[in-house]
């Protein structure tokens, strides 16, 4: 029967999405547009740290770009094992390109992205249909939660006949951070049931290729010289090689899927059908424990995105959770971590995941610090040039006692809790110390970076902001508060005496801080070089925080100066755009990158503390959740179904930095659903 006089069969029963109304969904006005493709990248991750991710258009634009990116040493140990695929689909005598590969010299082949009629991200799970004449393949892409596999399935969702499909997976053996040629070395493949063994090195990790189904047929070349241009626009090393062990060939007839699986699993992988089914019911589950079925669907897509960065710290028994800071490239940060605690588990609901984070990280805490950051190697000892992380620590202990009232928790946190604010009293690393004469916290020391405003080019530090910085006196402040509550029940001395320095410190950053001439707050006192006075987000802490050291008009005038000087469409710049050292882009390469990093870009987690202090000044609920409204464009942009690290402070604030991270997300979110319950 010809297909142009047979009727075109549809197929029906396709799986409904969560969100019921996808918050991500595009036509061929994006899909068919080779640059609005590429600027939108989608990302499916394990629970371990490992992932799958790429462009829209299917080009690996980033060295960190993959099909599967294991996680071999949870959550760290990244390796890129399956860089992508080559697939061809042959239908009505016609032979169609799904996939789209960039090489250096320019070329684009094949032009898969012209066939692409329709893009869904279903919660995280994307989705892309493809036209072939009057055909449609519909192909999903999934990572079984806990396992460094993925899943590629196509569907012939309307098809008048069978479709041909020819899938050549592209494989290496590289830490992600790098990229690797093809020259001097070739995987060693060897067939098995249903597909291929991949073996790089006798010390390498094996891993399997699986078509149930299919016949693979045994090639072994090397595809040459591919470009990465995210890499090239930064000044790095933008060329790789992949190679093609072999092709897979199978025959796809109307209402039947067909599913590649690769996997650096020891066991059998989980079957297909099952493992989608799993992703999709848990996806499901985690909008129902967190209270949201019924919830905005930016509310419920965010809710999703959290759990992305959610993963084990290890694969031993008994190991809790850590946070993965940001996708592609970030591990797990401490500070990040306490920050983002409330928002990606006790607003989702995830409250033992929450505790055990807690618990997991007090077992780091050394010096009254809690780590800045986890190696990328396991074995490695942590960094602990953090002057904020631990004091976020216990304000994370004291939000996860106010959503759950369990005391429990903070009885057994309590002994960390005071050895913290101990050593801040008596002095600890990095020149972290009470002040004596004024109970404020002064932190630095010359060549060390130390608050979240960290940038370090060699031996640069770009802001170190010795002396005593603002949001740390008021994050010491708060934390104060805290452990006082924590104690007063049964410790009413101790409880007194963090009460006491409290009061103190209250007293001191009142008359240390305020410019009323100026009517904000210095960015940080008692300096090398005096009071720095530069316009800054930082002083918004003041006011934010559950403990705010000003009121009244005091707070009112921060929140305005705030505003009108560093707030944007998707939160607060990082320097006024009148500093002479205001950078208003973020390109080039790593020098201009990292010198620019925290010298005006925007920074999505301080719209967080920018929304309560909002909200605590003006009482505006609207006027707050309106603050938070243009997130749902951005869902739509960059990295697809979450939220970006930063922004560019000058308009139109194009999207840089980690396409996912964990900060962003989860202020949004908590912010959000705070006032959603207001």
């Amino acid at each position: 029967m010809s297909t142009e006089h047979a009727a075109v069969r549809a197929i029906p029963g396709r799986e409904p999405g969560v969100p019921a109304r996808p918050v991500v969904s595009f036509g061929r006005e994006i899909c068919g547009d080779l640059a609005s493709a590429l600027r939108r990248e989608w990302l499916v991750t394990n629970g371990l740290g490992g992932y799958a991710s790429g462009t829209l258009a299917g080009i690996n634009a980033r060295r960190y770009h993959g099909l599967l990116v294991a996680a071999l040493t949870p959550p760290v140990g990244r390796t890129v094992l399956v860089g992508g695929l080559v697939e061809w689909a042959g239908y009505g005598g016609g032979r169609y390109p799904l996939s789209t590969h960039e090489y250096v010299d320019g070329t684009i082949d094949p032009l898969g992205y012209v066939h692409q009629r329709a893009f869904t991200l279903e919660g995280m799970l994307p989705i892309w249909e493809f036209e072939l004449g009057d055909a449609i393949l519909e192909k999903r892409v999934w990572m079984p939660y806990g396992a460094n596999t993925t899943c590629v399935r196509y569907r012939l969702i309307r098809a008048t006949g069978p479709v041909d499909l020819e899938i050549t997976p592209l494989v290496t053996y590289r830490d992600f951070h790098s990229l690797r040629s093809g020259q001097g070395w070739t995987p060693e493949a060897v067939s098995v049931p249903g597909g291929v063994r991949i073996r790089a090195s006798a010390d390498a990790v094996p891993f399997r290729l699986l078509l149930d189904g299919g016949a693979f047929a045994a090639t072994g070349d090397w595809y040459w010289n591919f470009l990465h241009r995210e890499e090239a626009a930064r000044g790095l090393d933008s060329r790789s090689d992949l190679y093609a062990p072999g092709v897979f060939r199978i025959r796809v007839l109307p209402d039947q899927s067909v599913t590649l699986v690769a996997t650096a699993e020891t066991p059998e992988a989980p079957a297909a059908a099952r493992a989608l089914e799993a992703a999709r019911t848990r996806q499901e589950a985690l909008l129902r424990h967190a209270g949201v079925e019924a919830a905005d669907p930016v509310v419920q897509q965010l809710t999703l995105a959290a759990d992305q960065f959610v993963v084990a710290r290890s694969t031993e028994p008994d190991t809790g959770k850590t946070v993965i800071a940001g996708y592609h490239w970030f591990n797990d940060w401490g500070r990040d971590t306490m920050i983002s605690l409330p928002g990606l588990t006790l607003s989702t609901g995830r409250y033992g995941e929450g505790a055990g984070i807690l618990r997991e990280f007090a077992r780091y805490v050394r010096d009254g610090l809690l780590p800045n950051n986890f190696p990328d190697r396991s074995g490695q000892i942590p960094g602990y040039n953090t002057a904020d992380a631990s004091l976020w620590f216990v304000l994370a202990v004291a939000a996860y006692h106010e959503a759950t009232g369990d005391g429990g928790l903070v009885d057994d946190l309590l002994p960390t809790v005071r050895e913290i604010l101990d050593r801040h009293v008596a002095g600890t690393r990095y020149g972290i110390g009470m002040d004596p004469a004024d109970g404020l916290l002064r932190a630095g020391e010359p060549g060390v970076q130390l608050t979240w405003m960290d940038a370090k080019v060699g031996d640069w530090v770009v802001t170190p902001r010795i002396g005593k910085p603002v949001e740390i006196n008021a994050l010491w402040y708060n934390a104060l508060r805290a452990a006082a509550a924590f104690l007063a029940p049964g410790a009413a001395a101790a409880a007194g005496r963090y009460a006491t320095l409290a009061d103190r410190v209250r007293v001191s950053f009142r008359a240390r801080f305020p410019r009323p001439e100026a009517r904000r707050l210095a960015d940080v006192v008692d300096g090398p070089d005096g009071d720095d006075l530069t316009m800054r987000p930082n002083q918004i802490f003041a006011v934010s925080l559950p403990f705010p050291l000003l009121d009244d008009a005091d707070a009112a005038a921060v929140v305005e100066a705030v505003g009108r000087t560093l707030l944007t469409t998707y939160g607060l710049r990082s320097l006024s755009p009148d500093a002479p050292a205001y950078h208003g882009d973020y390109r080039g390469d790593v020098v201009h990158r990292d010198g620019a990093y925290h010298q005006g870009p925007v920074w999505v987690w301080l719209i967080g503390p920018y929304v309560d202090a909002h909200y605590r000044v003006h009482r505006s609920r609207d006027a707050a959740l309106a603050l938070l409204r243009p997130f749902e464009h951005h869902l739509r942009d960059a990295g697809l179904g979450t939220v970006s690290e930063i922004f560019e402070g000058n308009a139109p604030h194009l999207p840089r930095g980690c396409i996912a991270q964990a900060w962003s997300v989860a202020e949004v979110l908590r912010v959000w659903r705070k006032l959603g319950d207001a």
